[in-house]
């Protein structure tokens, strides 16, 4: 089972039966262990019945003691043989189902940091989770048909044979009776199979409202939705209930059926063969034997119903994991291994998604080279030609928009999170292995995942920083207080999502993590939105101070920040109009200057300012509620995350 989680394998995504071949195929061998365990079980399930009527035809009846005792011995090493064999069966199918479990975790999670940016566009966090809980669990179990459902076949045909040996009638019964059952449970198989589907895609949907719910509970309580929302997950909780009565119903009979039905068969067996003894047509002993080997018979029946009810519920859950394997990065350019940029890169990526997992590159048009081209070898400029922003090697450059999403596009055509013809120095950045870009290009962003440990973890990474570094990566995003304010220093502990700091702290500690990785190339995006104005001001000059002849890329219209960088664009409608100082913007350009300057004349809009519904994500309202900014946003401020103070306050 070690291979594993190192190597899952090549997923075979064509179909949910395929997938469930292809897990069993993983690991062949074990599963052909598991096989012949329970098959040799299930067979030897069926001697004691033959040993015993020998005991009593052999032994009791004509009170032969040596051949009574030998047959007891025979029957007592066949239960010591049964009880090593089901052991080492019940060993061998953990095995193989802890195996499937891994193996589909593995591969769900390669896709999940494969989809990176995609993600979480096309499904939600609760959705995700329940495939990589739920349904591998589902999977896993389903193998279970691989062992003693092998075996149940056997010990069929075995028990057939042998009551062949006493009476044909007996053997006919049993051969015909046994698929009869199973044509009986069928349809309810069927009935099954189409209300687990329902309840599933319904629990998926519940699980995305909770998510939702749980995570914007502050928001939704400062905005007053709290109840609204609550009452929507309790519709669909109700609905999932209902559903799960469907499903509960189904099972039922299933169940019934599966203990019932075997058991009826029992009785109709040993009543024929009853008669059959009050005839003379057979012995004592075979009557006991005949009993015996239907009641065994019993149990492969059972293992059929079960088997049956496994691989219905395997393939919904198999059909999740298919859909989600199926899904395609946008642009289709990710398909290969890729690595963090420098420390905590991967938490970097957690908003944005995980850095590619697989190294390779965007097909791209006709006559381009499918080979990975090398990255420049010496620091470059970073071209956008959909937008005109062009980010020279060692300075600091600002993007200033009034639509939030026009520079963040920019941002990851740059950091190859969107497909386009951006280049790096004279390469296309889709022409770079995935993994030269993540090594060399950083995106830090106010998504980004904190996750639960230290707070000396969360800042670190993958690395292992002494403390000097951990100290000036702090203080560069000027974070000091937040570590000196915690009981434990950079030991302390912090929840998930950094929930135990407010939203300019974790912004903080988010800029601090991304300057200890100190990447070639770092592209921030509004590293200062959450904080108050005597903050943003240092963060402002120490970003500038601690990025001292690196490439680096911010947006912003903090008028405290683009007066630290050396070179500003200002973007309309996604295109660059002007580039400059940023205090050559202001005294030339009247829509710059009304939307990065408070001081603009009431009821005069910048020409490229939008709806306010355009402005942001709802997870950057999560942290309104508790952001370090203690001025009132002004009405062009609206699309931002979180206001800038306004000059008065600065003056």
């Amino acid at each position: 089972m070690a291979a594993s989680p190192i190597n899952p394998g090549v997923p075979d995504h064509r179909g949910p039966a395929r997938y469930l071949w292809w897990v069993i195929v993983s690991q062949r061998r074990r599963v052909a262990v598991g096989a012949l365990l329970g098959s040799i079980w299930m067979v030897c399930l069926t001697l004691p019945p033959y040993v015993l009527s020998h005991a009593i035809d052999d032994g009791l009846r004509p009170g032969n003691r040596p051949a009574l005792f030998g047959w007891s011995a025979a029957l007592f090493g066949i239960g010591v043989l049964n009880a090593w064999l089901a052991i080492m069966r019940h060993r061998t199918m953990t095995r193989i189902r802890l195996d499937a479990y891994f193996r589909t975790v593995r591969v769900v999670v390669d896709q999940a940091t494969r989809l990176g940016a995609t993600l979480p566009r096309r499904l939600s966090a609760g959705e995700v989770v329940t495939i990589g809980h739920s349904d591998v669990g589902v999977i896993s179990q389903a193998l279970t048909v691989t062992g003693p459902g092998v075996g149940a076949v056997i010990a069929y045909l075995v028990v057939a044979a042998l009551l062949l040996s006493v009476s044909a009638l007996l053997a006919a019964v049993v051969l015909v009776g046994v698929p009869l059952l199973a044509v009986l449970i069928g349809p309810f198989l069927g009935r099954l199979q189409g209300a687990e589907t329902d309840y599933r895609e319904r629990q998926g949907a519940l699980a995305a409202i909770l998510g939702d719910l749980a995570g914007g509970l502050r928001v939704l309580n400062g905005l007053g939705g709290k109840g609204a929302f609550a009452a929507r997950y309790r519709d669909g909780s109700r609905r999932l209930q209902d559903e799960g009565y469907r499903v509960g119903s189904s099972m039922s009979w299933v169940q019934a059926f599966g203990l019932g039905l075997p058991t009826l068969f029992l009785a109709a067996v040993t009543w024929l063969a009853a008669r059959m003894a009050a005839q003379g047509t057979i012995t004592v002993g075979e009557l006991v034997a005949v009993y015996g080997y239907v009641a065994v018979l019993v149990l492969p029946v059972t293992f059929f119903i079960e088997g049956g009810y496994d691989i219905g519920r395997g393939l919904v859950a198999a059909r999740r994991v298919v859909d989600f394997l199926n899904l395609e990065p946008e642009g289709s350019d990710v398909t290969g291994a890729g690595v963090e940029a420098g420390a905590g890169a991967g938490a970097e990526a957690g908003s944005r998604a995980e850095a590619e997992a697989r190294a390779g590159v965007e097909a791209g048009p006709p006559g381009r080279s499918t080979e990975p081209l090398p990255a420049p070898q010496v620091p470059s400029v970073l071209r956008d030609p959909l937008s005109g922003v062009e980010v020279a090697p060692g300075i600091l450059t600002a993007l200033v928009s009034g639509h939030v999403s026009d520079s963040t596009d920019v941002v990851d055509r740059l950091g190859r999170f969107l497909p386009s013809p951006a280049t790096w120095g004279s390469v296309r950045l889709d022409d770079i292995a995935p993994h030269e870009i993540r090594a060399r290009i950083l995106v830090a962003d106010n998504d980004a995942d904190l996750f639960a440990g230290t707070l000396r973890a969360a800042i670190s990474g993958r690395w292992a920083p002494d403390d000097d570094a951990l100290a000036r990566a702090v203080d560069a995003a000027a974070a000091r207080d937040i570590v000196l304010g915690l009981p434990d220093g950079l030991d302390a502990l912090l929840e998930a999502h950094g929930s135990n700091l407010s939203g300019g702290q974790r912004q903080r500690i988010r800029l601090a993590r991304a300057l200890l990785a100190d990447p070639e190339v770092l592209l921030a995006i509004d590293p200062t939105s959450a904080v108050d104005a005597h903050t943003a001001a240092n963060m402002a000059a120490r970003l500038r101070a601690a990025r001292t002849g690196r490439t680096t890329l911010v947006t912003s219209t903090s008028p405290l920040l683009l007066d630290q960088a050396d070179t500003v664009y200002y973007l309309v409608d996604g295109r660059v109009t002007a580039v400059g100082r940023h205090a050559e913007l202001l005294a030339e350009h009247p829509g710059y200057r009304r939307l990065v300057s408070p001081d603009a004349e009431e009821g005069e809009a910048p020409e490229d300012v939008g709806d306010a519904g355009d402005a942001g994500d709802a997870g950057d309202a999560q942290d309104a509620g508790d952001a370090e900014v203690q001025h009132p946003p002004c009405s062009h401020e609206l699309h931002r995350p979180s206001a800038e103070p306004s000059h008065e306050a600065l003056r």
